[in-house]
Formats: structure tokens, sequence, C-alpha cells
């Protein structure tokens, strides 16, 4: 009667050592469960190969480029750089085609309006006082420019002539490169509302006239524009002369930092008016050296 209730009590504990040991043996361990899902997901989770959208055939083509060829990238883009940089230095140092000196007697105005423009310019009191320094050396830049890339140049083809930048712009450059003056006369089909000179035509002209500025300051005297930010102060009215006025403030290295601003051609006794500013970064291109 003991032996039997024994039995009887250790029954239940028995069975569940049962129940566990076979739990454990029909448990998949971590290893297998891992690879069930991963067979899964491989089956019956992933698009196929030859199923994939433009998307994932595009995503799986920039990260193989972008993890595992990244030495081509970097070497294609010093490639690119250079090859689109040196046939920009090699055209500047072939379209130059006048000096500064023969730039004074290219031009001989022809019109009615250039002739009263041209007696302006040469007789006004800033003129004068500019061709009597002899840090100075004057120019006319635009007409430096062959004739055969003349047409295609913005400023010495596309917006000069009647109406618009009527004649070249004089300009006296100070030596190595430290303050520049430029004097000129906006027409009235350079507009962008009406009776006011465009304000990109205005950021051109100091883009230009920034770099020219600083040009000399540098070791093979050619910038490229890194940075320009500009200061609209008061509207531009057209038909009107000015004045640019530049001055490079900081040279490192290939790096040059110009100031500048248009203002307005002042009469006897009256202030200049300053119409915009801006200042810009130039820097010069690392195959300038080799060209």
């Amino acid at each position: 009667m003991f032996i039997s209730t024994r039995l009887r009590a250790s029954a239940p504990s028995a069975v569940r050592s049962i129940a566990s040991a076979s739990a454990v043996a029909a448990a998949p361990s971590r290893s297998a469960l891992h690879l069930r899902s991963s067979l899964l997901s491989r089956n019956f989770c992933s698009t196929p190969t030859r199923q994939r959208n433009f998307y994932q055939r595009t995503t799986r083509t920039l990260e193989d480029v972008f993890y595992f060829r990244q030495r081509t990238w970097f070497f294609s883009g010093i490639l690119i750089s250079i090859l689109a940089t040196v046939p920009i230095i090699m055209a500047t140092r072939e379209y130059i085609a006048l000096s500064d000196a023969e730039t004074l007697t290219a031009f001989t105005p022809s019109g009615q309006l250039e002739k009263e423009i041209e007696e302006k310019i040469n007789t006004h009191p800033l003129t004068l006082s500019l061709r009597s320094n002899p840090d100075f050396t004057e120019s006319r830049p635009t007409l430096k420019l062959s004739p055969t890339y003349r047409p295609s140049s913005l400023t010495s083809g596309v917006l000069s002539g009647p109406r618009k930048i009527v004649v070249p712009p004089f300009t006296w450059a100070e030596e190595e490169g430290k303050s520049m003056t430029t004097i000129m006369y906006l027409g009235e089909d350079l507009c962008g509302h009406p009776g006011i000179v465009h304000g990109g035509l205005l950021a051109t002209l100091l883009d230009e006239g920034l770099a020219r500025c600083c040009f000399p300051a540098l070791p093979n005297k050619i910038a490229m524009t890194a940075s320009l930010t500009m200061n609209y102060r008061k509207p531009t009215p057209a038909g009107n002369y000015y004045v640019l006025r530049a001055k490079t403030v900081k040279v490192e290295g290939r790096k040059a930092w110009v100031e500048g601003h248009i203002e307005t051609l002042p009469k006897d006794g009256e202030e200049p008016v300053v119409m915009v500013e801006a200042n810009a970064l130039m820097i010069e291109p690392k195959q300038a050296k080799v060209c």
C-alpha cells in the first residue's frame, strides 16, 4: 500500500519530466532557428534578381559604386577636374589679342551718343585724377579679347553695343592687384524692371571686376569665382554713368578675397551714391601653373 501510494504520488512529476524532455527535444536550437528564418526569407521574402524593379537595380548599382569602387571615382574626379580646367586656362591665354596700351586706341566712336559718352568720361575729374597717378595702369579690358572670341563673350560681345554697354568701359588697375576702378555707361536695354538695370547684369559686372582686380596678386594671374555675395542697396537707373570700385583685401596662396561696389559717377560737387556692393572669394586653379 505504501509503495503504490508513493508511485501514485510521483506519477505527476514523472509525467512533467517526460513532457519537459519532449519539449526540449522538439525545440530547435538558436542556430537552427536562424538558419530556418534565413532560408524562409531567402525563399519567400526576397525578390528574385530577374524580377527586381528599376529602383532596386539602381540602388544595388550605386551601392557597388560607392562602397566597392571608391578609388575609381576618386581618380576619375581628379581627371575630370583637370580636363575641365585646362581648356579654360588655355583659352584664357589664347584669346587675349591686345595689350593694355593697345586697347586704348582700339575703339573709335561712330554714333553721336558714343562720342558724347567718350567725351564725358575722358574729361571727368575722376578720369583725370586716375590718369595722373603713376600707380595705376589704364586699359579697356573688353577690347583685349580676340575678334574670334569676342562675339561669344557676355560683356564684350552680347551685351555691348547701342543702348547696352554703349562704349567699352575704361579701367585703371593699381599695381600688384591692390585695387581697380572702372568707369562705364549702362544703356536702356539692360533692364529687369522698366528703367532699372537688371540685378544679374550688376552681379556679372562685379564678378568680372572683382576677379580682374585680384589677378595680378595671384601666382599665375588667373582665378575663378568660388563665391560671390551681393548686397543691392538701391535701384540702378539705366541710361547713366557708373563707377565700379574693387580692392583686394587678403591673399593666401591661390586664394584672394576681394570687395567692391558700383556707385554713381558724381557730378561736380556731388557725392557718389552706392547702388550695389559685393564681396568674393577668387581661387586660382591648381592646374594654372602647368599650362
